[in-house]
């Protein structure tokens, strides 16, 4: 694609504040959405300042010329889970989320010098453009349910107690069971959510200059800005069908306040440590690791697609491995989350058509900085689901759309790349999931071990006949 800034321009200070701005944004929703998934009082702050570090590593390994922010994966949150399973402590549950990151980090690393020594042809033969391309797809497509999930909610919770009755030493007893739940109109949050996806559209394709380099921005701004009008409303009248944003976060905030890093609690767990925990970790992270392994492939075709450089070839899969690995393993130190290339920051480059690797270098200076200033982390937080969710059904869409670009140049007259495409397609629109135990296959996961295996059979079977 047409690139206004390729990855070794350096845009002017003020826009970089900007377009770093836009890619923190797009990341954010996310990043502290997987502490906050996991309990146990990790620290949504700790998070982002990992998901920086993780970051500020990944861009020294790859040399800086791979454009894309890492932050916290979805994919290790039944592993993060396993860490605190079985009644462990807290200290002994933060030293296991940093060993665990370690474990999937050393997978990385093991690829990567298999990869440096074997070379990546191996890779684009088992996963060619009618594998990645359908697979970069499902990624986006898999995503949609998040985006339009979020189109109807905001972020007010009012706690609602209910009456259950439960069996204790096969007696019935009542207990209080308490749920946040939220009264904002679902139709009110639709309308903000849709205003935001409009005005960012608006923006990317009819705004000049700056304006169409960052509609996020602008379409984030402009949502809030009618969600905060409805809260006040809400708020004056009463009515908690209009109060969407919940200002009460802000109330008790500190200027500064250090996040809680994951190694603070984690040295007090070393006592408590045993074979057979470490053994579970083991089990628990290794093999999602490889899961994960084969997104990334996925996430750093789709942007080289969108760059117009082959990053598995410059700066090399084995440095962008290294990079996610041990970018990884550094940030779960402060924040307890293993990271990932973000789909998010990728649909951001693609859309701004800004590749600028200072950009990302200045998200992740950004995000460290962020995570000690209260009232700024505190006013990301409180941007509404509806809000974010407008901005992703643009963000998730591209993804899909670059996948979909992947394969303009595959004959689908042949059955053989017919059939790849399909099983790809409908293993992931359909959601399928394989689960070992412990460790579960991501949709993503399955619809490209399938696609390489039909793949495979096919083309062996083409040969054979030929």
């Amino acid at each position: 694609m047409n690139l206004v800034y390729n990855i070794k321009d350096k845009p002017k200070f003020g826009q970089v504040l900007l377009f770093a701005l836009q890619q923190l944004l797009a990341i954010m929703a996310a990043t502290i959405a997987v502490p906050a998934i996991v309990g146990h009082g990790m620290s949504a702050t700790a998070a982002l300042f990992g998901a920086g570090i993780g970051t500020l590593v990944y861009l020294l390994f790859t040399k800086f010329r791979s454009p894309v922010f890492l932050g916290s994966s979805f994919a290790f949150l039944g592993s993060m889970a396993a860490a605190f399973a079985g009644g462990v402590s807290m200290q002994l549950g933060y030293l296991g989320l940093i060993l665990g990151a370690c474990f999937a980090g050393l997978v990385y690393v093991v690829i990567a010098l298999i990869v440096k020594i074997a070379g990546v042809k191996w890779i684009n033969k088992l996963m060619p453009a009618v594998v990645i391309g359908p697979i970069v797809a499902i990624i986006g497509l898999s995503l949609a349910g998040n985006a339009i999930g979020d189109l109807t909610k905001g972020n007010v919770t009012h706690a609602v107690t209910n009456y259950v009755v439960e069996m204790v030493e096969g007696q019935p007893v009542v207990a209080e069971a308490v749920a946040n739940v939220q009264n904002a109109s679902p139709y009110l949050c639709l309308i903000v959510g849709l205003v935001t996806l409009g005005v960012t559209m608006l923006c990317s394709v009819y705004g000049k200059k700056m304006m169409k380099m960052i509609p996020f921005i602008i379409g984030i701004l402009a949502g809030y800005a009618l969600a905060a009008i409805f809260t006040v409303i809400g708020n004056a009248t009463g009515n908690e069908a209009f109060q969407i944003i919940n200002f009460s976060l802000f109330n008790g905030v500190k200027v500064f306040a250090v996040p809680d890093f994951t190694f603070l609690t984690a040295f007090k767990g070393f006592g408590e440590l045993d074979g057979a925990y470490v053994l579970t970790l083991l089990v628990a992270y290794v093999p999602v690791a490889f899961v994960v392994f084969a997104e990334h492939i996925a996430d750093h075709k789709n942007l080289s697609s969108i760059v117009g450089v082959d990053l598995t070839e410059n700066p090399g899969l084995h440095r962008t491995l290294l990079g996610d690995g041990i970018g990884s393993f550094a940030g779960a130190i402060f924040g307890g989350c293993p990271n990932t290339t973000y789909g998010e920051s990728i649909g951001c480059v693609a859309i701004s058509g800004n590749a600028s690797v200072v950009t990302i270098l200045c998200t992740a200076i950004m995000a460290l900085i962020i995570s000690f200033i209260g009232p700024f982390a505190t006013f990301l937080a409180t941007i509404p689901s509806c809000v974010m969710g407008g901005v992703c059904m643009a963000l998730y869409g591209f993804i899909a759309v670059s996948g979909l670009k992947m394969i303009q140049g595959v004959d689908l007259n042949d059955n053989r790349n017919l059939f790849v495409v399909s099983v790809i397609l409908i293993a992931g629109v359909g959601g399928l999931t394989v689960s070992f135990g412990k460790v579960n296959l991501t949709t993503v996961a399955c619809a490209l071990i399938l696609g390489v295996l039909t793949n495979l059979i096919l083309g062996g079977m083409k040969k054979k006949n030929a």
